[in-house]
C-alpha cells in the first residue's frame, strides 16, 4: 500500500463509530445500578400492555380489558423472562451453565434467546387460555402483534451493550465493538500490550473496555485494532421490531383475519427476517450445516407458522369485531 492510500485508509478508519456505551443508565456504585438491558424489558412490557389493552377494548382480542394487566405481568415473568432465559441456556450457554450453574440466575449480564421466549409464550398462553376458558389462538394472535415492540427494545439494548455484533465489513456505516476483545484472545493480548503505555494502565480486558468509554487514548487504540463490523443489532431492531410490528398491526386492525393466521404470519416473517439478519451477524455458536444457530432454529418456526396458517384456513373462527364487521345488521 502506498503512502497516499495508507493515509486515506487511516482517515477512513477514524470515521468508524465505536460502540462503547455504558450498560448503565445510572450507576450508584461500581457494578450496581439501573441497566439499559433491564429498562428495555420494562419499556417492552409497558408498550405491550398499552397496545394489548387497546386491542382488547376494540374487541380484537378475546381477553377482557380489565384482565390485560394480570395477563401481561404473567406473560412477562413466566413466558418471556423464564422462557427466554432457559432457551438461551439450552441453545447457546449449556456448557457455561454446567461449569457455573449460578450463571443461570445472572440475567442482568444478558443472555436471553428470542426463540426460547417464543416457546415460553407458546406454552404459557396455552395454559392461561385453558385456565380462563379463552381462545388460545386469539391470545396468540394479539401477542404476536405486540411482541415486535419488545423485540425492538431488546435489540436496542443489545446495541447499547455492544453485544451480538455483526460480521466484518467495510460499509460506510460500519462500527467497532470493544467487546470483540472477549471473542478474539490474540486481539485482546495485542490491545493489552499496547495499553501498557497508558496511565494508568488497565489490569484486565474488562478494565480496558471500561476505561475506553471515557479515555481518548484507549479510544484511539481501539480504532487501530478493532474490526469494522455491521451494526447487526440495528438491522434486527428495524426488521424484527419496526417492520414486523407495522405488518402485523395492519393485518390485525385492517383485515378480517381468522384466528391463528396472524400467529402463523408472525412465525414465518420473524423466521425470514431472522435468517436474513443473521447473514450480517457474527455467529455466536457453532454452525449447523452451514447455518447459524438462529437460522437453524428459525426453520422450525417456518414449519410451525405454516401449520397455524393452514389451520386458520381449514377451521376459521373470528374475533367479535370481525363478526360484527361481517354482519352489519347486528
Amino acid at each position: 500500500m502506498d503512502d497516499c492510500s495508507q493515509s486515506r485508509y487511516q482517515v477512513w478508519v477514524l470515521a468508524y463509530f465505536i460502540d462503547n456505551f455504558s450498560p448503565f443508565i445510572f450507576e450508584f456504585r461500581q457494578g450496581f445500578g439501573i441497566r439499559w438491558y433491564g429498562f428495555a424489558y420494562i419499556l417492552g412490557f409497558l408498550f405491550g400492555y398499552v397496545l394489548l389493552k387497546r386491542l382488547a377494548e376494540k374487541r380484537y382480542c378475546c381477553l377482557p380489558p380489565d384482565q390485560v394487566g394480570d395477563f401481561v405481568t404473567q406473560v412477562a415473568l413466566v413466558g418471556v423472562l423464564l422462557g427466554g432465559r432457559l432457551g438461551y441456556i439450552l441453545f447457546y450457554g449449556l456448557g457455561t451453565a454446567l461449569q457455573d450453574p449460578l450463571s443461570i440466575f445472572r440475567v442482568w449480564e444478558g443472555g436471553m434467546a428470542s426463540h426460547g421466549g417464543m416457546i415460553g409464550l407458546f406454552l404459557f398462553t396455552l395454559w392461561y387460555a385453558r385456565r380462563h376458558k379463552l381462545s388460545w389462538l386469539s391470545l396468540g394472535d394479539n401477542l404476536a402483534v405486540v411482541a415486535p415492540v419488545g423485540l425492538f427494545f431488546g435489540r436496542c439494548a443489545n446495541f447499547i451493550n455492544g453485544e451480538l455484533f455483526g460480521r466484518p465489513t467495510d460499509v460506510p456505516w460500519a462500527m467497532q465493538f470493544p467487546k470483540e476483545l472477549y471473542d478474539v484472545p490474540p486481539l485482546a493480548d495485542r490491545a493489552m500490550a499496547m495499553a501498557r503505555s497508558i496511565n494508568p494502565p488497565p489490569g484486565s480486558v474488562e478494565q480496558l473496555i471500561e476505561q475506553g468509554r471515557h479515555d481518548p487514548g484507549i479510544q484511539a487504540l481501539f480504532r487501530t485494532i478493532l474490526t469494522p463490523r455491521h451494526p447487526s443489532q440495528i438491522y434486527e431492531a428495524l426488521l424484527e421490531g419496526v417492520f414486523l410490528f407495522l405488518v402485523l398491526w395492519l393485518a390485525r386492525t385492517r383485515f378480517r383475519a381468522p384466528r391463528g393466521l396472524i400467529t402463523g404470519i408472525f412465525f414465518v416473517l420473524y423466521a425470514c427476517v431472522r435468517i436474513l439478519s443473521e447473514m450480517f451477524r457474527e455467529p455466536d455458536a457453532p454452525l449447523i450445516g452451514g447455518l447459524t444457530r438462529g437460522q437453524f432454529l428459525s426453520l422450525f418456526l417456518i414449519v410451525a407458522g405454516l401449520g397455524f396458517i393452514a389451520f386458520s384456513m381449514i377451521k376459521p373462527s373470528f374475533e367479535s369485531c370481525d363478526e360484527a364487521a361481517s354482519n352489519p345488521s347486528n
